[in-house]
């Protein structure tokens, strides 16, 4: 009996050890929290692409009635505010020369022989109006903007619009009598503010918009331009200057888009695309 006795006191012994040790074991507070703080990031980086995306699924909503189709060719037609006008391509001008252009900025007639590369640039300094109309002819949609009204995160706003994105160029105007002003050709766009849903809607209707410009599958890449960009002439042009129905037309003498590199900026010769 005392043998059983002693046995079970020691057996007791060994449990209340045993419990003092697991009872004095600290938690692991700092796996735990890492463990949190990892699911925790994983959720907020899901939550954000699922945003996100959502935000893009909708937008892309928005903008299906501004789509080009067969029974809708031109969508900007009902945009508030739209100048349309009918402009005759391939009438070329010399690098030395002006053209008594109609409208302010120009979005289409005679323009000079060398395009300005409008393969999603933004321009810092403006350009000179006969290189960018050019880029129209080929389907490009130029975003002028007035750079005393559009400044730091209203010109991010168009920044990223343009950046990187084929057949568009950004560009400041000075002088320009509203803040923003889209163009493409025969087509513009006034307004008064970068985050006005007409931006998005001008873009979608008239990008490369096959039924809406002169020279479909021309390139936009002009890399001779983009290193050296002809400037802005803000003088009114002269007397001398090429009238709207001017111009050498070049329409039946043009080769195939593409065919090779434009001249450099400043060339007075004839590209063999236009």
């Amino acid at each position: 009996m005392t043998s059983g006795k002693k046995t079970k006191a020691t057996r007791n012994s060994v449990a209340a050890a045993r419990s003092s040790v697991v009872a004095s074991k600290p938690k692991p507070w700092g796996t735990i929290i890492a463990v949190i703080a990892v699911l925790g990031l994983a959720g907020g980086v899901f939550g954000y692409a699922y945003s996100q995306i959502h935000a893009n699924n909708v937008k892309e909503a928005a903008l299906a009635k501004w789509k080009p189709s067969d029974t809708n060719k031109d969508p900007s037609t009902q945009l508030a505010g739209i100048v349309v006008k009918e402009y005759k391509g391939s009438r070329h001008v010399e690098a030395t020369q002006r053209v008594a252009y109609d409208q302010t900025p120009a979005f289409g007639g005679p323009h000079d022989a060398t395009w300005a590369d409008c393969t999603g640039v933004v321009y810092d300094k403006a350009i000179r109006t006969e290189n960018i109309v050019h880029g129209l002819e080929h389907g490009a949609v130029w975003i002028a903007y007035n750079p005393d009204q559009v400044k730091d995160d209203a010109l991010n706003k168009l920044k990223v619009k343009v950046e990187g994105i084929p057949y568009m160029a950004l560009s400041p105007f000075p002088g320009l009598d509203k803040p923003v002003s889209l163009q493409s050709w025969g087509h513009q766009l006034k307004l008064d503010n970068v985050e006005d849903e007409r931006v998005d809607q001008f873009i979608s209707s008239l990008l490369r918009n096959p039924n809406t410009y002169p020279e479909v599958g021309a390139s936009c890449e002009n890399p001779q331009f983009l290193s050296n960009p002809a400037p802005f002439v803000a003088e009114k042009p002269g007397a001398d200057a090429v009238p709207m129905d001017g111009g050498k037309d070049d329409s039946k003498t043009e080769a195939q888009p593409n065919a090779s590199t434009p001249p450099a900026s400043g060339s007075v010769s004839t590209p063999p695309s236009s």
